[in-house]
Order: C-alpha cells, then sequence, then structure tokens
C-alpha cells in the first residue's frame, strides 16, 4: 500500500477519469459509423506520433527528419497525453541504460501492473541522469514543453471533437470516442510496450534482459512489439527486420523517406543482428542438449584390450564390437538392426570401423547417435 502523499494525482486522476468517461460514453451515446471511422484513424495518428516521433526520433534519434515532419510527430503525440516530448523522451532514456534495475522508472521486475500503469499512479524520485542537451536545444521540444497543457488539450479532445462536429454533426461521438475512448486505447496500447513487451515472447537476440519479441505485443502497439530487438539495437529505425512481421511504424518512416521528409535511417550491421540471433540459438540448443543422454563420455570408459573384449564376451554373453576405438554393447539392439541380426552377428569380437564408415555401409547420423548410448568401453592401444 502507498500513502496519500505518495498518490501521484495528475496523473491517477487522468488515467482513472478518461476510463471512467470513455465507459459513459459507450452507454449513453450512439456511435455512428463515420465517428467510429474517424475514431480509429485518429487513434493511429496518435499511436505513430508515440511511436515514430516520440518513441524512435526523439528518444532515439534513429532517423534524421524535415522540421515539417517533426512538427506533425509532435502534434500527433501530443494528442495522445503521455507528457510532453522532453519528459517521455528523457524517461525512455533511462529506462535503457538501467533497463530491469531499481533506476528503470518502469522496471518490469517490479510486476506487470507496475510497468504498465503503477510507475506513473506513484510519485517518484529525481530520475538517473541521462543526456537530453540534443532535446534543450530543439525549438520544437522546447516549444511543446513550455505550452504542453494547452497542446495537450488540443490535440486530444479539442480536435477530434471538433472534426466530427463540423463534418457530420456528431460533437458528442467526436468527444466521448474520438476524444476519450480513443485517448483510453491509446494510452493502454503504448503502456504494452512497458509491460506486455516484457512478458510474453522470445528472447531472439539475448536474455540479460526482460524484453521479448512477440507478435501480439506488435499488434497491439504498431509495431513496437520485437522489444528484443529494439533494446539490442535501440538505434535502428525498424522494430521488426522481417517483411511478414507487423511494424507499421516503420513503414511509416520508410514511406516518409521516400519523399523526403525522413531521411538517414539508421540500421544496425546485419552481420551483428545475425551474431545476437546466433548466439542465443547456441544457448537455445546447449539446454536442449543437456536434456538429452549423450551415452558415457569416452574419455570416462574403462580401457579394454582386444583380448580382454573377447574374455569378455566369453565370461558374460555381451555382444561387443569395436568402431573407431571405442567398444560397443549391442546386445539389445540385435533383433533391431536394419540390416539384419546376422550382420551384427558376424561382427562380434572384431574392429569393424571400415564396414560400418561405408566398406559394407556409411552409416547414417542417427545410427552413430545411436550408438552413444550403446558406449561400453575404450580399446587399449597396443604397444
Amino acid at each position: 500500500m502507498i500513502s496519500i502523499n505518495e498518490i501521484d494525482f495528475k496523473h491517477t486522476i487522468l488515467l482513472l477519469s478518461t476510463p471512467a468517461l470513455a465507459l459513459y460514453g459507450f452507454l449513453n451515446v450512439p456511435l455512428i459509423p463515420q465517428t467510429a471511422l474517424w475514431s480509429v484513424l485518429y487513434y493511429f495518428w496518435s499511436g505513430l506520433g508515440i511511436t515514430a516521433g516520440y518513441h524512435r526520433y526523439w528518444s532515439h534519434r534513429s532517423y534524421d527528419a524535415t522540421r515539417l515532419w517533426q512538427f506533425v510527430m509532435m502534434l500527433a503525440g501530443s494528442s495522445a497525453v503521455e507528457g510532453s516530448i522532453k519528459w517521455w523522451s528523457r524517461g525512455h532514456r533511462v529506462h535503457h541504460r538501467f533497463t530491469d534495475t531499481d533506476k528503470d522508472p518502469y522496471n518490469a521486475k517490479k510486476g506487470f501492473f507496475w510497468s504498465h500503469i503503477g510507475w506513473m499512479l506513484k510519485k517518484q524520485g529525481r530520475l538517473a541522469t541521462v543526456d537530453v542537451s540534443d532535446l534543450s536545444k530543439d525549438w520544437i521540444v522546447r516549444f511543446q514543453h513550455k505550452y504542453y497543457p494547452l497542446v495537450a488539450l488540443i490535440m486530444a479532445f479539442v480536435v477530434p471533437t471538433t472534426v466530427a462536429g463540423f463534418g457530420w454533426g456528431d460533437w458528442k461521438g467526436g468527444f466521448f470516442f474520438a476524444g476519450v475512448a480513443r485517448l483510453v486505447f491509446v494510452h493502454h496500447a503504448t503502456f504494452c510496450v512497458n509491460s506486455l513487451a516484457h512478458y510474453i515472447g522470445d528472447y531472439t537476440y539475448d536474455d540479460k534482459h526482460t524484453p521479448k519479441d512477440h507478435f501480439l505485443t506488435a499488434l497491439i502497439t504498431c509495431g513496437e512489439g520485437y522489444h528484443n530487438f529494439h533494446h539490442e539495437f535501440p538505434g535502428d529505425y525498424r522494430n521488426a527486420i522481417k517483411f511478414y512481421q507487423y511494424d507499421p511504424t516503420k513503414w511509416l518512416i520508410w514511406t516518409a523517406s521516400l519523399v523526403g521528409l525522413t531521411y538517414n535511417l539508421k540500421v544496425f550491421p546485419s552481420n551483428e543482428i545475425q551474431k545476437g540471433r546466433i548466439y542465443m540459438q547456441e544457448k537455445e540448443i546447449e539446454q536442449v542438449k543437456r536434456t538429452l543422454d549423450y551415452g558415457v563420455p569416452v574419455e570416462d570408459l574403462d580401457c579394454l584390450s582386444m583380448d580382454e573384449v573377447k574374455a569378455e564376451i566369453a565370461r558374460t554373453g555381451k555382444q561387443l564390437l569395436i568402431i573407431s576405438g571405442v567398444v560397443y554393447d549391442v546386445t539389445t539392439f540385435m533383433e533391431d538392426h536394419p540390416g539384419g541380426k546376422g550382420f551384427l552377428k558376424a561382427s562380434v569380437g572384431r574392429d569393424v570401423t571400415a564396414s560400418f564408415n561405408g566398406e559394407v555401409y556409411d552409416h547414417a547420423n542417427a545410427a552413430r547417435n545411436l550408438m552413444s548410448s550403446m558406449r561400453y568401453a575404450r580399446l587399449k592401444k597396443e604397444e
């Protein structure tokens, strides 16, 4: 439990009142097709303002852009009411620098609720130091930060309400659906980048921290769901690198580059990306290998001379044969040998390395793997 003095009332009022207003709207205001379509379009406008603008441009500088593009992204991001560019980007840079630690403002290790919304409901101390000098020099960032409440109010509520009102006479619908309900959906979609993206999915490139890659998160967050990739390569303008992966933010930035609105799109070297992927694949393979029985390691086997092998066969009745200096016990495999019992029977007590490796039949990898479980001893080298 937190005390009343620890509650961040500004965020708490915003994040609790808007869902209540949206619910009232759904229960009392008819949703007409024009307003529904406008709400969806304005939802993507807001979401992309955060992902392409606040996140990939201002927080990570993953591409360069014209002032026109920056101004449009500032307005779009403002409509999401998630704080000013400077406030948002500073917190996000701290998150990347101190991921999963107590200095991470939305530390996923504190639980899903905390990383999703709890960190905004409780007052936090002074954030750790990160360099935001580039933001302080940017006049668009300074302008928005100075007049943020007014800009956010206009973009979040006045614009969507006015468009629906003057456009097709639906003032109430414009406010409750394109304004308030749209804002609630945008909030919790983008909040999923801090929460859901750290809880479900795969460690594609590294497993040192909690970020994961998952299509569902990408679908919810306008393409920010390949979060393991993003934390490994934050300067890359992409989140998804495969053509079939959902990343409308990447597509928007790339499309804008065709007409010169964005440029110098940064892409991490594919060779280094592949290194990360191979590293994790190797780790996964090693984990699986530890669950498999590869037989007694050759170096741990007892040594037997050829005479001792033959004596062991005579004493115990075990069906022993030699391949590449290793003695194998094929007693239980006699009836299952694909080439017939006779071939194995004729090999007992003999070195059949040449026959096994191609003189009679070049055995498959599966046969060689199976033989590892039948190791019995090492053949002692004759002096």
